[in-house]
This record gives C-alpha cells, sequence and structure tokens, in this order.
C-alpha cells in the first residue's frame, strides 16, 4: 500500500514515459474487446504499468495506471457506472488512490472531453493530464470485420 504523498509524488511525476508503439490486441475474455499492457518508465523507478481496454459496441474505453504490490492507482474508465453513479455511454469518471478508499475514490474529470469512440484521441488527452510522455504511436484499436494486416 502507498500512502497519499506517495501517489501524488509518482502523478507528479513528469518523468514518466511510454517507450515505443501501442498496438491493440484482442481480448479473448471479452470479445470482441481489445486491450493492451505497457511499461511505464520513470526516474523514480516506480515499477508502474498502463492498461488499456476497449469495446466499441458496449461504448466501453478503460485506461488504468497500476503500482506493482498496491494495484491501481489511477485510471479512467469511459462509459461505464458504478452503483450509484449515473447511467449511460457517456459516463465518464476517473479512479484516483487514497489511503482511506485505496483505488474507489471516484470523480467526474472535466479534462477529458474524448469519447470513447475516440479511443487514440482519449489516450493523448489522458497521458497529457496524468503526466505520461509516449514517445510512440498509439494505433487505432481494430474491430471484429477489420481486415487486419
Amino acid at each position: 500500500m502507498i500512502t497519499d504523498a506517495e501517489f501524488q509524488a509518482i502523478l507528479n511525476d513528469e518523468s514518466k514515459r511510454i517507450d515505443g508503439d501501442i498496438s491493440w490486441s484482442r481480448d479473448e475474455d471479452h470479445s470482441p474487446a481489445r486491450e493492451f499492457r505497457v511499461s511505464v518508465h520513470s526516474d523514480s523507478g516506480d515499477a508502474l504499468q498502463l492498461n488499456g481496454w476497449y469495446n466499441p459496441f458496449a461504448g466501453k474505453l478503460i485506461f488504468t495506471l497500476l503500482r506493482q504490490g498496491t494495484g491501481r492507482i489511477y485510471g479512467l474508465d469511459i462509459g461505464i457506472s458504478h452503483g450509484r453513479q449515473p447511467t449511460g455511454l457517456n459516463v465518464m469518471h476517473k479512479h484516483r488512490w487514497s489511503e482511506a478508499r485505496r483505488d474507489r475514490n471516484i470523480y467526474y474529470p472535466n479534462d477529458i472531453t474524448a469519447p470513447a469512440s475516440r479511443p487514440v484521441q482519449a489516450w493523448e488527452q489522458f497521458c497529457a493530464e496524468a503526466r505520461i510522455e509516449h514517445q510512440g504511436t498509439m494505433h487505432e484499436p481494430l474491430i471484429q470485420g477489420d481486415l487486419e494486416l
């Protein structure tokens, strides 16, 4: 488990980066969804990973920043509601680590404007907001029926 101060230091760390292109692959458990997993490097040496999950038919998109030994510390969910949240395809919220609530601290952002149907644009906005430099290209996810080359 990490403290609130440790989480804030990770989030504020502007040396976080992802090296290389990102391609989406098939999610065997949630077809026709697509997913990716990439390492996030930083000068601090924190063991971070970023996962993405996208289901275009359900209108759902998730980006999750994980820390080894802790789990999800930060994330963006588009098109997903939890319990008392409003429902609908446009529901957007973030998960932010706190000592008291762990990864269940949910709030509604105004800094992400891209819908789930624009995963590359949402990715760019998420990375800018989370202070993650992506040194590569985020490829559009191929969906069922697309020609894979």
